[in-house]
């Protein structure tokens, strides 16, 4: 078994949006940015010594907008087929995030009225539809692709055999990583309570490191911690009536991409 290595991309900000470079016997990466970052992030894989050319597998996180606004423009630079879950399929087919937004807290709510995020990007459709988990060894890597659904209903996270678990939405740090090495909820989550129980069933797992889609890494214990504080405050909104879920329709058309495997 090769070592993997991760590599932070920062898309927005110092670490505002991050994509990651994960790399072992072959490189792949991990979510696509905002749309009209593509360049940016081939430029960043070439710094680290790496054909964009090499890649073998982008794997899209989720279907929020700054994870895949540009999965289609990164396909084309790098040509490595894109790997999504089957249930954000209407995002990525429309190149439009799931709305109303449902915020987390203040800075959901101010981020909410962002006029970006409310942008479309370019639609794509997966080449490898996602529905359980999945293994990265035939796209050289010691890791696996998990669904960790709650923050969209198709979200995934990657866990290396080392321990690193890429956990695109489903931790941030504060403040959209502005509070380093703090846990905190993104923005938004579709669905709050099925998110803690994502997490903590990665938690279980016994990552040796958190890397998020917002922010620097986070420690496990320290994830742990506020998960434990952070199922007491979802319980008592929900005794008040005041959790807000989505409901998803299914998609209406049927997926097109190859079922992996």
């Amino acid at each position: 078994m090769s070592r993997t290595k991760v590599v932070p991309i920062p898309v927005l900000g110092r670490r505002a949006v991050n994509a990651y470079l994960l790399l072992g016997r072959h490189p792949i990466l991990v979510d696509a940015g905002t749309p009209g970052s593509g360049r940016r992030i081939t430029e960043q894989v070439a710094a680290h010594g790496v054909d964009p050319e090499d890649v073998r597998l982008v794997v899209v996180t989720h279907g929020h907008i700054d994870h895949f606004g540009s999965a289609a423009e990164l396909h084309r630079l790098t040509g490595a087929p894109i790997a999504a879950h089957t249930a954000d399929l209407g995002p990525y087919r429309t190149g439009r995030a799931r709305e109303p937004y449902l915020p987390t807290g203040p800075m959901g709510r101010l981020m909410a009225r962002n006029p970006k995020l409310h942008e479309k990007a370019e639609p794509f459709e997966p080449d490898i539809l996602l529905r359980g988990e999945r293994g990265l060894a035939d796209f050289g890597l010691d890791a696996r692709i998990i669904p960790t659904p709650g923050h969209t209903a198709g979200s995934v996270s990657v866990l290396t055999d080392d321990g690193d678990l890429v956990a695109g939405d489903l931790i941030a740090n504060s403040f959209m990583g502005l509070i380093k090495g703090r846990p905190a909820n993104p923005p938004f989550h579709d669905d709050p309570l099925a998110n803690l129980g994502s997490l903590r069933a990665m938690l279980a797992l016994k990552p040796t490191r958190l890397h998020v889609g917002h922010g620097t890494p986070l420690d496990p214990v320290r994830a742990d911690r506020w998960a434990t504080a952070e199922q007491r405050r979802l319980a008592r909104l929900a005794a008040r009536g005041k959790l807000r879920v989505r409901t998803l329709e299914p998609d209406d058309e049927p997926a097109r991409g190859a079922e992996w495997p």
